[in-house]
C-alpha cells in the first residue's frame, strides 16, 4: 500500500494501492473496449431506481470473457491492467489459435505465465475445470452456478470459495459471505483466489474521491423528515421509534437481521446460512 505524506488533513488518511509494482503497464486492447454510457442510476423513465450514483469520471468497458468456452487451448497471460469497472486486476490472454481474450486474473500471476480450460487441466492457478474434478480444500474464483453461464461467484478483489465437501452430484463451496452452498458439480470454476488482495485496505481520504468514481453522498435516515424515511422526524437527535432498523421503504436491513426471502428458490441449494456480526 502507498501512502502521503499529510500535507492536508484527507492526505493524512489517504492510501492507494501501487499500481506501478502490480500491473505491467500495457495499455489497453482496443479492440476489446466499448464506450460505456452513465444513467446515474435512472432507469428508461428518468426515475431513480439506485441510489447514490451519479458522476464521476467517464470509463471504458473492457469486455471480459467469463464464459471461457474455448477448452483444451492454452493461452498465455501477455499484459496485467487495471479494469475502472472492477475491483480485481484483469489480463490479455492470448490463446494459441491467436484469439485474444480479457480474463481475470488470480494472485501470483505474472505476465509470461499460462492456462488451460480443460476437463483435465492440473490444479495450478488460473487453470479453470469442472467443480467436481477437485479434491476438498481447493480455492476457486469466477465460479458458475449454471453450466456453461459464465462466472457469477466469487469474482472481486481477493475473494475466493472453497470446496469443502463433493456430495451427489453437487459441490459444497463455502462462499465468502461463510454461507455454504451446493454448487452442481458440471458447474466450471476457476483455481485460485481473485488478484488485487490488498484492495480492502483501501482508505479514500476524502468524500472528493468518491464522487471521481461516481460514488454520490448517503443520507442518514434519522437526518430526514417522516415523510422521507421512517426514521425520520422528531425535535433535535431522536432515535429511530422502533425496534429494528428499516429501509427507506419500510424492510427490515442490517443489524443481524433476515432479508432473504423464505420462499427464494435457491434456499434448496444453502447447507448453512451465512454468519453475521463478530461471530463471522
Amino acid at each position: 500500500m502507498k501512502s502521503y505524506k499529510p500535507t492536508t488533513k484527507s492526505e493524512r488518511q489517504h492510501t492507494s494501492i501501487e499500481y506501478r509494482k502490480l500491473l505491467s503497464g500495457h495499455k489497453p486492447h482496443k479492440p476489446l473496449m466499448k464506450g460505456a454510457r452513465s444513467f446515474g442510476g435512472r432507469n428508461s423513465f428518468g426515475r431513480i431506481t439506485v441510489r447514490h450514483q451519479g458522476g464521476g469520471h467517464k470509463k471504458n468497458h473492457r469486455l471480459v470473457d467469463f464464459r471461457f468456452d474455448k477448452k483444451d487451448i492454452p493461452a498465455k497471460i501477455t499484459s496485467i491492467e487495471y479494469d475502472p469497472f472492477r475491483s480485481a486486476f484483469i489480463g490479455l490472454a492470448v490463446y494459441k489459435d491467436g484469439e485474444k481474450r480479457y480474463v481475470v486474473l488470480p494472485q501470483k500471476v505474472k505476465v509470461g505465465d499460462t492456462f488451460l480450460v480443460s476437463e483435465t487441466a492440473p490444479l495450478t492457478p488460473a487453470n479453470r475445470l469442472p467443480l467436481g474434478n477437485m479434491p476438498v480444500g481447493t480455492f476457486v474464483y469466477n465460479i458458475e452456478l449454471r453450466p456453461g453461464e459464465g462466472g457469477v461467484i466469487a469474482r472481486s478483489a481477493g475473494n475466493y470459495c472453497e470446496v469443502i465437501a463433493q456430495d451427489a452430484g453437487y459441490t459444497h463451496l463455502k462462499m465468502p459471505s461463510t454461507e455454504v452452498r451446493r454448487v452442481i458439480s458440471t458447474a466450471w470454476a476457476s483455481i485460485g483466489e481473485a488478484s488485487n488482495e490488498e484492495h480492502r485496505l483501501v482508505n479514500l481520504g476524502k468524500a472528493g474521491r468518491s464522487r471521481w468514481m461516481g460514488v454520490r453522498p448517503t443520507v442518514r435516515g434519522t437526518a430526514m423528515n417522516p415523510v422521507d424515511h421512517p426514521h425520520g422526524g422528531g425535535e433535535g437527535r431522536q432515535g429511530r421509534g422502533s425496534r429494528r432498523q428499516k429501509t427507506m421503504w419500510g424492510k427490515p436491513a442490517g443489524k443481524g437481521q433476515k432479508t432473504r426471502h423464505p420462499k427464494k428458490y435457491s434456499n434448496v441449494f444453502i447447507v448453512s446460512r451465512r454468519k453475521v456480526g463478530k461471530r463471522k
